[in-house]
């Protein structure tokens, strides 16, 4: 079976570990058999490579994802990138258009999608396994995975079953009901309703028709540049529920949305991570700190203190599910984010006037690993080696860079720099500008740009 990993989400819910840049698959939370620290998406990652199936597997996100999913799952991974934020059932069916087109699967073939931040037991995924049989035998259109839910929730929504089974345990779905009250909730379950886990499967065929009745096309490249035509709607508004033959495949065991801190610190690895202490009598507490300062927690039960360059939050872990509301128009850039070369922090942002900003950032650039080959517009650039060593490429030359060192990067000025060893410096960016759109990339490869030196000094 073919599958789609659906890698998205703007990490409100998760203030403020998670931002726009990194949502929650992709925080370090959860524990290893090693006891080493894992994120959702290697977490799942490593379960579906269990079973062999992440050679059949793409990953569609959008562009500001890319290089964290390649940081946490590694580099030889199909990635679909959207052009820009649609929802699922645009990313969907760019996946469907990229499967077609190029890895040129047939249209009769079967599609499983499947969030990547799923928080299952292994089982779960060779329960996945059983959808494409389910789906070709009862000539479904669609046919889902179903939870059977263990207390009423008005959380997740609901697969209504029809009164008759199908072959064995298959279901024939009637209706959903999402996030019903509790008293609804109650009576679902007495209706032998599951929880919907989005995870579902269908012919290739179906999502490519859909497309060209709406007029679009299923070519990847076309569609990528009519992306914008698609509509901006869900894979359950704009698909399911407009299927009449669908199926559901129960699934007895846990599975948990992760999505809310009174639900992830359960299954996170030790209460504290970070610079933290909190006294015996603080109980059911986690901290995470991802700052340089310490945290202390003294006499306090059942609370949550998540400390990042984002913010800090703290909240009684009931009440942690309506961060959302109390963040959800906080405007600000990502304070940390995580690149295909390391990681950076933002230390300090000051606007002195209206031409003149001040931004101070910590970055950590892994061995071997580069920035790009850049310039800038709007700003200049001060670094200074805190630790390791590395290779600078200014103005056309090559210079090797050790703790204590000071660069100044002009305006205009062309530059990059490789890590020989683990590097990190201090860089403060001063000038009118200072946004991720300034950053004008010539290269990206060291290869390249020591190649660009070579044909340059042979002239």
């Amino acid at each position: 079976m073919n599958l789609v990993l659906l890698s998205g989400g703007s990490g409100k819910r998760l203030w403020p570990l998670s931002n726009d840049a990194r949502s929650k698959q992709f925080l370090k939370v959860l524990q290893k058999e090693n006891n080493e620290l894992e994120s959702m998406i290697q977490r799942v990652w490593g379960q579906l490579d269990k079973l062999g199936l992440t050679k059949s597997a793409v990953i569609a996100t959008s562009k500001t994802q890319v290089e964290m999913i390649r940081n946490h799952i590694g580099k030889g991974i199909s990635i679909i990138v959207e052009p820009e934020r649609r929802d699922t059932f645009p990313a969907i069916a760019l996946a469907a258009s990229f499967l077609y087109s190029n890895k040129k699967i047939s249209r009769d073939d079967v599609v499983g999608v499947l969030p990547v931040d799923s928080y299952v037991e292994d089982k779960f995924f060779a329960r996945l396994l059983d959808l494409e049989d389910v789906l070709l035998t009862s000539n479904a259109d669609l046919a889902l995975i179903g939870v059977k839910p263990t207390f009423p929730s008005e959380k997740y929504g609901y697969i209504v079953p029809k009164k008759e089974q199908l072959i064995k345990d298959v279901i024939s779905v009637s209706h959903f009901k999402e996030k019903p009250k509790l008293e609804e909730a109650r009576l679902l379950l007495k209706q032998k309703a599951l929880w919907n886990c989005g995870v579902f499967a269908f012919k290739l065929d179906k999502v490519l028709s859909l497309l060209e009745e709406k007029g679009l096309p299923v070519k990847y490249e076309e569609l990528s540049k009519m992306y914008n035509h698609l509509p901006k709607i869900s894979f359950d508004y704009e698909v399911v529920e407009k299927t009449e033959n669908i199926v559901t495949l129960p699934y007895n065991g846990e599975w948990k949305d992760l999505g809310t801190w009174n639900t992830l610190t359960e299954e996170m690895a030790k209460p504290i991570i970070g610079r933290a202490k909190m006294s015996y009598d603080s109980s059911n507490t986690h901290i995470i700190n991802e700052l340089d300062i310490p945290v202390s927690v003294l006499g306090l039960s059942n609370i949550l203190v998540a400390a990042s360059p984002d913010g800090i939050l703290v909240t009684d872990k009931e009440a942690s599910p309506r961060v959302k509301e109390l963040v959800g128009d906080l405007e600000q850039r990502p304070m940390y984010e995580e690149r295909r070369w390391g990681w950076y922090r933002v230390l300090d942002h000051t606007k002195y006037d209206e031409q003149t900003e001040v931004l101070t950032k910590r970055i950590n650039i892994s061995t071997g690993k580069n920035l790009s080959y850049q310039y800038h517009n709007y700003r200049r650039e001060i670094w200074t080696i805190l630790k390791g060593e590395g290779i600078l490429f200014l103005s056309g030359e090559f210079k090797m860079l050790k703790p204590g060192d000071i660069v100044e990067i002009p305006v205009g000025t062309k530059h990059a720099i490789k890590a020989v060893t683990d590097l990190e410096l201090i860089e403060v960016q001063i000038g009118s500008q200072l946004v991720e759109e300034d950053n004008n990339r010539i290269l990206l490869k060291w290869e390249d740009i020591e190649e660009l030196s070579y044909s340059v000094n042979k002239r």
